[in-house]
């Protein structure tokens, strides 16, 4: 069992989502679809595509919950790193395993708190084709559904005023699935059973990727 004291609170996302909101809202135009698949209450874990630095904040500003994100700990500097903390974001360093970060986001979802989390391990086409165990581990040692979702759009590159950004009011869509167990429903936290998780959870992301796309008509 985890100590929710290492976890950083709920007020601080509720802030970051308040915040998300104004900002996605004010400069794009989100369309969220499925957001009633994410679980009103109790832990859940949202499996996030990942392919443009919006992609974050998106979701914090259209997910019906606050979330917790697991973000790597190089934008963790200077005022930015005191901003995200105070949000509720958790650091982690990608190249070690880093007990701290475990803990905190083992403690949000002991707290029946949402943690958002890339399971690519970092920015690439956002196809979910090269998954990190980390999220099956988070799944199956705390027993929280995954709620896969497929941010859409935010990588187009026409219109663009700001080359790192995409266009301003340009339509994105976050389409959230269905919720999912990533493990056996044996409790193994086993090597094997970690790797048997990551392989169900890549083919339920993949899939999820896969019908978004035809509902969103992209």
């Amino acid at each position: 069992m985890t100590s929710t004291g290492s976890a950083p609170g709920p007020r601080g996302a509720a802030a970051g989502r308040r915040i998300g909101v104004g900002l996605m809202y004010g400069l794009w135009r989100p369309r969220v679809l499925g957001a009633r698949r994410v679980p009103a209450s109790g832990p859940a874990i949202l499996a996030v595509n990942h392919s443009h630095i919006v992609d974050g904040p998106m979701l914090m500003g259209t997910s019906p919950r606050p979330v917790h994100f697991l973000i790597k700990q190089e934008a963790f500097k200077g005022p930015l790193g005191s901003f995200l903390r105070g949000i509720g974001q958790i650091a982690v360093d990608r190249e070690s395993t880093d007990r701290a970060a475990v803990l905190g986001a083992l403690g949000v979802l002991e707290r029946g708190g949402v943690l958002g989390i890339f399971p690519e391990g970092t920015r690439g086409e956002g196809d979910f084709a090269s998954l990190r165990s980390g999220l099956a581990y988070f799944a199956v040692r705390s027993g929280a559904p995954v709620v896969p979702v497929a941010v859409l759009g935010s990588n187009d590159v026409p219109g663009r005023v700001v080359p790192a950004l995409p266009a301003l009011r340009r339509r994105i869509d976050v389409v959230f699935g269905d919720p999912f167990e990533a493990g056996d429903g044996s409790g193994r936290r086993t090597r094997a059973a970690l790797d048997e998780a990551t392989v169900r959870i890549r083919r339920r992301l993949t899939d999820h990727l896969t019908e978004a796309r035809r509902t969103a008509g992209r």
